[in-house]
């Protein structure tokens, strides 16, 4: 199984998740030209493609979304409160209504010889998820846009061979940046997204012997930078609460506008 970012930040979202058999993506928040162009790289082409995981209706998930559908007819799968509010946003364009399967929440689904098991996750969007991806007893995970984790965040995190995770901000960055107080206080809330290091902490408590990579991902263009995201995960698992070190484990950062190298598992 292959875990893969084809782009990953504030501005646009894809990330492709497959088997020899089976192809996803999770996510079109880039253009359908850099979607394919992200593809080509993968020795791919949309007609490869199974389904597509919707995570939630913001523009930086979908923007490509409509395009890609229209030219392949890939399914798409997404919670009844995403696909409502997906259907709401005039730049998706027509989509085939029976393109659209709605998911659940903790209710696992399968695509060909993926089993995809949705999780809940904490972000100011209709009915937001993240995804689990499991191909035999290999499993990875795609988490971003949650501005808090907890226990149940933890326990559905745990065991993955690897996963995409959100670590998007310096909170010293965002708070003496140029963003306006409220979009400030949207970002660092509950429902906004996760710091560097909340990011650091959560890997603290999902850290196993056999985790084979890290990508941290959608970073933000303002307020973060991909050197200080690294440093500070690393920070927190090397003075964190867990028998591990920050050099035990393969950890990267994905790229804004290109594709990162593809985790094996």
């Amino acid at each position: 199984m292959r875990l893969c970012s084809i782009a990953s930040g504030s501005s646009g979202n894809c990330i492709y998740v497959g088997s020899d058999a089976t192809h996803l993506l999770v996510d079109v928040g880039i253009s359908g030209k850099k979607t394919e162009k992200g593809l080509k790289e993968l020795e791919l082409t949309g007609q490869d493609i199974d389904g597509i995981l919707i995570t939630h209706e913001h523009a930086d998930h979908i923007q490509g979304l409509g395009v890609i559908t229209r030219k392949y007819g890939i399914p798409i799968y997404a919670t009844g409160g995403t696909i409502r509010a997906m259907k709401d946003c005039a730049g998706l364009g027509s989509v085939d209504p029976e393109l659209f399967h709605e998911v659940r929440e903790d209710q696992k689904f399968i695509i060909k010889d993926l089993t995809i098991n949705p999780m809940r996750i904490s972000h100011d969007a209709a009915q937001p998820v993240a995804y689990r991806i499991a191909y035999g007893s290999r499993r990875v995970a795609v988490c971003t846009d949650l501005g808090v984790y907890n226990d149940y965040t933890v326990e559905c995190l745990k065991g993955m061979d690897a996963l995409l995770l959100e670590a998007n901000h310096d909170v010293n960055m965002l708070q003496v940046g140029p963003y306006p107080y409220y979009l400030k206080q949207r970002i660092l809330g509950d429902r906004g997204h996760l710091s560097n290091e909340n990011t650091g902490r959560l890997l603290c408590r999902i850290l196993h012997d056999k985790m084979k990579a890290i990508l941290l991902g959608h970073l933000s263009k303002e307020n973060n930078l991909p050197e200080l995201a690294y440093e500070s995960v690393r920070m927190e698992i090397n003075m964190g609460d867990n028998p591990y070190k920050a050099g035990d484990f393969d950890i990267r950062v994905a790229r804004r506008g290109e594709v990162t190298p593809a985790v094996v598992v």
